[in-house]
């Protein structure tokens, strides 16, 4: 199961290690108790909307760009779950284009029309 507020956490600890920022500093700026800041790192509290822009503002980062990251990182933990929990796929087999050529003459030779089915990376054309 994905918790949002682990994913909240992370990026708030990428946030602040960053900056190279302490909890100390940051939880003093924020004006949170140290212990609680560690907890929301830490995924194990949830934040308020009142104390995020606290830490925010303590971080100088928009919340806008913090809950873009969160959203971001969500997005591929959904994906990783979904992919973890239904059979594998199989990758899909890429099968070369091919192009076909006619050739009419051979060294500037008339010869009856043939058509070439090649694959579109080996076949170079010059025309006459």
């Amino acid at each position: 199961m994905i918790l949002l507020r682990r994913l909240l956490g992370d990026v708030l600890r990428r946030q602040r290690q960053r900056q190279g920022r302490t909890l100390r500093e940051v939880s003093s700026s924020a004006r949170v108790s140290l212990g609680y800041l560690s907890e929301v790192e830490r995924g194990q509290k949830e934040a308020s909307s009142e104390l995020l822009s606290a830490i925010c503002d303590a971080l100088d980062v928009r919340m806008s760009e913090l809950m873009r990251e969160v959203s971001d990182e969500l997005s591929l933990a959904e994906l990783a779950e979904s992919a973890a929990a239904s059979e594998p796929v199989p990758a899909p087999v890429r099968r070369p284009m091919f192009n076909s050529v006619s050739v009419t003459s051979v060294a500037g030779v008339p010869t009856e029309r043939v058509t070439i089915k090649a694959p579109a990376e080996a076949v170079d054309v010059v025309a006459a």
